[in-house]
């Protein structure tokens, strides 16, 4: 029980991270019509989310290899709420700009430790499950949350949403104070804990984790589907709107569409291939190739969006591609976990995330980018996705080629 638990705190945690996340997206007309930005200026303040996002997962990766998963969640966590102050002190594209960068800052570990302290609950097996929790707490926002932040600003301005998300922050810091610890799986565990299990002392030179197979696989495939998230994060309300011509409070309700498919399939795949791995399926197949699968069909469906001529078959098709392609992302954050010792997950996690995250650096900015090229907005998204698509598809084959956590395991554990 108290390993669901602290799962189930940790699936809030992520809710109210990607709350955080999602708010700029629901919010952009608004501000863009406030501000007087254009946008590829949107496009660049969501881009800009990302800019320290990878470098402070990878250092505070590695610091959770040393410092308990449970004080750098509390920190990361009162952190994302300070930073939605400077905003709501003084409303302007800089002071906007700056206080995107420092969530992102904060915001970048977030999935890495969630999951690093996740695991600290189940063996390496049984990991894909509570992994598709946490992922799908990206899901639960934008179902559950984005709604409400949709009817706030609609009601309130967009200012209401940024401060009820800041307090939202601070409660559940004051919860997890109470209830988080470690697992039995946990490498802080007491000093005659860990002495008597031998797995607990071994540690690898990193480069064997980084350059393996199912690294390198795993960071390709799923580099691309979160340059398809961010997209999705900081333009869907947008596209919606402005592309496809719904209304504007309909457009922030619809928000939650594609992570209705996502969470479904993220869910029943990860169980089913949980119970695969548990009765001795190879993990090649249940967390090399099914994700591999996963992102060739969605982004094949992303990338057929230009010829969809119905905004049903176009939303269609972003729901579905974006749900199928999901799949692969807690597919591939308990692969990895099978191949590292458990005192470096939290660091190989860290490292693996500010990887597959970078591409939110780019997505949102192209997306822009190609937006205002084009001969209107919806043609403009249209290509966007289209690319994106594609990208996915690319990450597919790779993920399929090179991931195999049977084998590095071996390889690198002994």
């Amino acid at each position: 029980m108290m390993a669901w638990a602290i799962t189930g705190m940790l699936v809030l945690f992520i809710v109210v991270n990607w709350a955080d996340k999602t708010v700029f997206g629901i919010a952009a007309q608004p501000l863009k019509e406030e501000l007087g930005l254009t946008s590829s200026q949107i496009g660049f303040i969501g881009s800009a989310f990302f800019f320290l996002f990878s470098i402070t997962g990878l250092l505070v990766g590695f610091i959770g290899n040393r410092v308990r998963t449970k004080w750098v969640l509390l920190a990361l966590a009162a952190l994302w709420s300070l930073t939605m102050v400077p905003v709501l002190v003084s409303a302007s594209a800089v002071t906007l700009l700056i206080s995107r960068i420092g969530l992102g800052a904060a915001e970048g570990p977030a999935g890495a430790m969630a999951n690093a302290g996740a695991f600290e609950w189940f063996p390496k097996e049984k990991r894909s499950f509570p992994s598709a929790w946490l992922s799908s707490g990206a899901s639960i926002a934008k179902i559950a949350i984005a709604p409400v932040l949709a009817l706030i600003v609609a009601v309130w301005g967009w200012r209401a949403a940024f401060l009820s998300l800041a307090l939202i922050g601070v409660v559940w810091c004051a919860a997890w104070a109470l209830i988080g610890r470690e697992g039995p799986f946990s490498p802080h565990r007491s000093q005659a804990a860990v002495a008597e299990d031998p797995a607990m002392q071994q540690r690898v030179p990193f480069r064997k984790i980084a350059l393996s197979g199912t690294f390198v696989g795993g960071v390709i495939g799923t580099f691309t589907m979160y340059g398809m998230v961010s997209v999705i994060l900081t333009w869907l309300p947008s596209y919606f709107e402005v592309g496809l011509g719904i209304d504007r409070l309909q457009a922030g309700a619809m928000f939650g569409l594609p992570s209705i498919s996502g969470m479904i399939a993220m869910l029943g795949v990860s169980w089913i291939s949980d119970r695969r791995v548990s009765a001795g399926s190879s993990s090649r197949v249940q967390r090399g190739i099914v994700p591999a699968v996963s992102l060739l069909i969605g982004g094949g469906l992303l990338a057929l969006l230009p010829y969809l001529g119905s905004p049903v078959l176009a939303i269609s098709a972003v729901v579905l591609g974006y749900g199928i392609g999901a799949v692969s992302l807690p597919l591939a954050n308990a692969a990895l976990s099978q191949i590292c010792p458990p005192r470096q997950q939290a660091g190989a996690l860290g490292v693996f995330l500010a990887l597959q995250t970078s591409s939110g650096l780019i997505a949102p900015a192209l997306t822009g980018v190609l937006v205002d090229m084009a001969a209107s907005p919806g043609e403009g998204f249209a290509l966007a996705f289209q690319v994106f698509g594609f990208a996915v598809m690319v990450g597919g084959i790779a993920t399929m080629l090179l991931v195999n956590p049977d084998r590095d395991a071996a390889r690198i554990l002994g």
